[in-house]
């Protein structure tokens, strides 16, 4: 592969003016941006050459998984969270939901060696594959100087390098708050908006003055595992064989399954028992793009996860956040809320997506 080619190919997804309403990042190499984005492509990379990362990180579905609640993982098996979307993931602080990575670079190694992920023996096996790649080591010749060869160091920064290229900001919310232009939300998007900070959602989704990560990068318990536990206590109605579907109770359905394991998460990083529960703030921006909602993907849409938050949550929950209460939608108020959260939508979101590897 010639590299000219693939470093074309990189500033392609590096679209003016998308980061608009976000911080600004340190300057990227494109050099070690180019090197990130051909292993994030890779399926060679994982244990039986079948897995990559954009494969639970899609870009044409927000650089997450769509058609899912969670991801599949090696041989099929499902994980047991939904996989957070890319986009903008250069402004969070603690990767993973759980919060167990302190940066990007630590982040990206992870998935080479867990079990259910791409489930290589060690590291040292994926920078073994990595250097017998010809095209690969040509992109790290290019990105750290002529005979240099790959490192775990060096593949968490390229492949964290080209996740903070991923910036999708700019959308109309951001013209009309950050870019003077009046006109860029409808009268609408502008109620959703009021209506946002007024039930105090800007509380975890943060909104400056200058900019607007949509996230307070903290850890809540927002009470969706309890309410998931609460579904499996249900009947469901599950598809046999095409055309045949059936009831069934939670105890035939143990009868050929098994129960799904509990997460704890940030509980599980931490052992503080108040993190019980409690998974990382996801940014609203692009969320038109990332469904579906939720640590465990269990809402499948947006009109679901304000419904949730107006049923206020799952109060059984002791732990859950004290600031989650019921409320009654004023009328038109659900619909402005909507049309807010997809003002959010990035044009570079889509720019991106249709970038092929």
């Amino acid at each position: 592969m010639c590299v000219g080619l693939v470093l074309s190919a990189v500033a392609a997804t590096l679209p003016t003016g998308a980061g608009l309403g976000l911080p600004t990042l340190p300057a990227l190499d494109e050099r070690r941006v180019a090197l990130g984005r051909a292993l994030f492509f890779d399926r060679s990379l994982s244990v039986n050459g079948t897995l990559s990362c954009a494969m639970c990180h899609v870009p044409a579905q927000g650089f997450t998984v769509n058609e899912i609640r969670t991801s599949v993982g090696m041989e099929g098996a499902s994980l047991r969270r939904n996989a957070p979307s890319l986009l903008n993931v250069g402004h969070v602080r603690t990767p993973f939901l759980d919060g167990r990575a302190d940066s990007l670079e630590e982040q990206a190694l992870q998935p080479f060696t867990n079990p259910h992920e791409m489930a290589n023996p060690s590291i040292g096996s994926v920078l073994r594959r990595i250097d017998a790649t010809p095209s690969h080591r040509r992109l790290v010749e290019h990105a750290w100087g002529r005979g240099q060869r790959i490192t775990a160091a060096r593949l968490g920064q390229a492949l964290a390098d080209y996740q903070r290229s991923l910036v999708a900001a700019g959308s109309p919310f951001d013209r009309w708050r950050y870019g003077d232009e009046p006109g860029a939300l409808s009268a609408v998007e502008q109620r959703g908006f009021a209506a946002f900070v007024a039930r105090g959602c800007t509380g975890c989704h943060l909104v400056g003055q200058r900019d607007a990560l949509f996230s307070d990068g903290a850890f809540h318990n927002i009470g969706i595992a309890t309410a998931t536990r609460a579904r499996a206590a249900q009947p469901v109605t599950a598809e046999l064989v095409p055309g045949l579907a059936a009831t069934l109770t939670p105890a035939e359905l143990l009868r050929i399954g098994a129960p799904d394991a509990p997460d704890e998460g940030r509980f599980e990083v931490t052992g503080h028992e108040a993190d019980r529960r409690a998974f990382r703030t996801p940014t609203l921006r692009n969320a038109e793009l990332t469904a579906p909602y939720m640590h465990n993907g269990s809402l499948a849409t947006l009109e679901q996860v304000l419904d949730y938050y107006a049923r206020g949550g799952s109060p059984q929950d002791r732990l859950q956040d004290g600031r989650i209460r019921a409320f009654a939608f004023e009328a038109g108020e659900r619909a402005a809320l909507l049309a807010f959260l997809r003002s959010l939508t990035s044009p570079a979101a889509r720019q991106l997506a249709d970038t092929p590897p």
